[in-house]
C-alpha cells in the first residue's frame, strides 16, 4: 500500500504520529494509498521550518523570487500531464476539466512572476518642506493554507503563488481525500531552486487544523470550503490575532430570462450544474426560470441530462466522472432522497446508475428537480454534487430578490439579450462574483476571486490584487534629512546587488 507522507523543509517526512487515513480512486472504490496524518507536533516543525526560511526568502530582491516562480511555471507545464492524472486518480473528475483547473492554477502562478512590480509602493515628494512620504509593501511572516478536495492543484495555486512570491513562507494543509498533487506541486517547486522550508505541506484532520490555527507563528490563514468550517476557521484564527481569508459554501443561480438563447443557456447550465459532478463552489445548482420559459427550459435539460456520459475520468468518452468518496455520495443520494420527499419533482433521477466494470465506484447520474420552492432543503442548503433544482418566479424583480434573498453570495449568472437587463442585474445583485451570459464567472488570475455575504468570512479575497494585498502589510514612512557631505560621484552603472 502506498504511503502518502508530509514535505516538510524540503524532504518527504514520515511524522511522528500514527494517525492515517484511506485514499481512494474513485472511478473503482478501491483504497489506493494511506496518508499518514500529522500531529501537532509535527505541524510545530513544519512551522518552525517555514520561520526559519522567512528570515533568509523575505530579504531576496522579487526579482529574484519571481525567477523561482518562472522556473515553477515551467515545470508545472512540463508535468502537466502527470498532475492531471493525480488529480483524476484520487478525486475522480474528468481529465480534461482536470487539466483545466490545472490550468487556472496556473494563470495564478504566471500572475505571481509579475511581482517585482506588483509590490511597487507609492511617493509623495515634499508632503512637507524637505519632507517626503512613501509607503512599501512587506510580507507577513508564515502563512498557511487550508485547501478542499474538489481542486487539489488550482486552490491551493490560489495561495502559495502568491503569498511565495510576496516574501512569506508557506505551509499547506491539503485535504487529506485527495493529498497527492501537493506533494508533486512542492517537489517542483524544490527542483525550480525554491530554497527548503519555503513551502511545506502537511497532510491531517481536525488536529493539524487547529495546531496551525493556535499557532503563534503563522501570522495568516487562508482556507476554501463549507460555510460552517469557514465561520470556524475564521473565528478561530481571529482570536488568535492572525490575518483571516475564509471562503465558505455556495448556492449559485442561474437566471434565464424570457428573452434568452436557450440553447446557450442550457448548454451553460450543463457544464455549470454537472461539469465536476458538481463539487465546485461555483457550480451552478439553481436555474431560476423567469415566466413562461420553465417548460421550455426544463424540456430541453431533460435531454441533455438524460444523455449526460458517466464514466471513469480517465475514459475520453466521459463528461462527468465519480464523486469523491462513497461517503459524500450517500450524502448526495440522501439530498435526492429529501427534494422527493419534500415534493419537487424529479424530472431525472441518476440515483440508480451502474457502470459495468466500476460497480464499486462511487457513481451518481445527473439529477434534474422541477418546480422547486425556496422554503426546500434542496434550495437552501449546499448539495456539493450533480443536482441541479429548476425554481419557477413570474418576473425579472422576483428572481433578483430571489437570489439577494439567500444567505450564500458566491456567484450568479443571467442569461439575457437585453444589455439594460444585464447591466440591472450586474448592478442590483449582492453576489461576489457575476457572468451575464457567463455560465461559470471565475474571475481570471489577474482579477480576483470572493463571495459576498456567508460565502466569505474576512475582507479580501483571493488572487489578484487582493491576494496581494492580504499577503502583505502595508508600512509608510515619512523622512526628512538634514544637510550633509554630499558623495563622491560613482561612474558604473549602478546594478542589484
Amino acid at each position: 500500500m502506498n504511503s502518502i507522507e508530509h514535505f516538510i523543509d524540503g524532504k518527504i517526512t514520515k511524522g511522528s504520529s500514527k494517525k492515517t487515513s484511506k485514499v481512494f480512486n474513485p472511478a473503482t472504490g478501491e483504497q489506493t494509498a494511506e496518508v499518514n496524518l500529522a500531529s501537532k507536533a509535527d505541524v510545530e516543525l513544519a512551522v518552525q521550518k517555514a520561520k526559519k526560511a522567512f528570515l533568509d526568502w523575505s530579504r531576496k530582491p522579487p526579482a529574484q523570487r519571481a525567477r523561482v516562480i518562472f522556473k515553477f511555471k515551467e515545470l508545472i507545464e512540463k508535468n502537466s500531464d502527470e498532475i492531471t492524472k493525480l488529480i483524476v486518480s484520487e478525486h475522480g473528475k474528468v481529465f480534461e476539466d482536470a487539466k483545466g483547473s490545472l490550468t487556472r492554477g496556473l494563470e495564478v502562478v504566471e500572475f505571481a512572476c509579475g511581482i517585482p512590480h506588483l509590490l511597487k509602493g507609492e511617493f509623495t515628494e515634499n508632503v512637507g518642506t524637505d519632507v517626503d512620504s512613501w509607503s512599501i509593501r512587506q510580507p507577513l511572516g508564515v502563512c498557511a493554507g487550508i485547501t478542499p478536495f474538489n481542486f487539489p492543484a488550482m486552490v491551493p495555486m490560489w495561495m502559495f503563488p502568491i503569498a511565495i512570491a510576496c516574501g512569506n513562507t508557506f505551509v499547506l494543509k491539503p485535504s487529506e481525500k485527495d493529498p497527492s498533487c501537493s506533494i508533486k506541486l512542492a517537489q517542483l517547486f524544490k527542483e525550480a531552486g525554491l530554497p527548503d522550508g519555503v513551502f511545506n505541506v502537511i497532510n491531517g484532520d481536525k488536529e493539524a487544523v487547529d495546531a496551525l490555527l493556535t499557532n503563534k507563528d503563522v501570522a495568516a490563514i487562508s482556507f476554501v470550503g463549507s460555510t460552517p468550517i469557514a465561520k470556524y476557521i475564521y473565528e478561530t484564527a481571529a482570536k488568535n490575532e492572525k490575518r483571516v481569508q475564509a471562503l465558505g459554501g455556495a448556492k449559485n443561480h442561474c437566471v434565464v430570462m424570457p428573452d434568452c438563447d436557450l440553447d446557450q443557456a442550457v448548454n451553460g447550465l450543463m457544464g455549470a450544474a454537472y461539469g465536476s459532478a458538481g463539487e465546485r463552489c461555483m457550480a451552478q445548482s439553481v436555474a431560476v426560470a423567469v415566466g413562461k420559459i420553465g417548460d421550455q427550459l426544463v424540456k430541453k435539460l431533460e435531454k441533455k441530462v438524460q444523455s449526460l456520459k458517466v464514466g471513469p475520468g480517465l475514459d475520453k468518452n466521459s463528461e462527468m466522472g465519480p464523486l469523491v468518496t462513497k461517503e459524500h455520495l450517500e450524502k448526495v443520494l440522501k439530498y435526492v432522497d429529501i427534494g422527493v420527499k419534500e415534493g419537487a419533482k424529479l424530472a431525472v433521477d441518476g440515483r440508480n446508475i451502474k457502470l459495468q466494470g466500476y460497480e464499486k465506484g462511487f457513481y451518481i447520474g445527473g439529477c434534474l428537480f422541477d418546480h422547486v420552492d425556496k422554503k426546500m432543503r434542496i434550495y437552501k442548503e449546499e448539495i456539493f454534487g450533480p443536482v441541479l433544482s429548476v425554481v419557477r418566479v413570474k418576473d425579472f424583480d422576483s428572481a433578483v430578490n430571489l437570489v439577494n434573498e439567500h444567505e450564500f453570495g458566491n456567484g450568479t449568472s443571467i442569461y439575457t439579450r437585453d444589455g439594460d437587463v444585464g447591466r440591472t442585474f450586474a448592478s442590483k445583485i449582492k453576489i461576489g462574483m457575476v457572468g451575464i451570459n457567463i455560465p461559470i464567472p471565475v474571475p481570471v488570475a489577474y482579477h480576483s476571486f470572493g463571495g459576498w455575504k456567508r460565502s466569505l468570512f474576512g475582507d479580501q479575497h483571493m488572487h489578484g490584487p487582493e491576494g496581494v494585498r492580504f499577503y502583505t502589510k502595508l508600512k509608510t514612512i515619512t523622512s526628512k534629512w538634514p544637510s550633509g557631505l554630499r558623495s563622491d560621484p560613482e561612474f558604473v552603472m549602478p546594478v542589484m546587488k
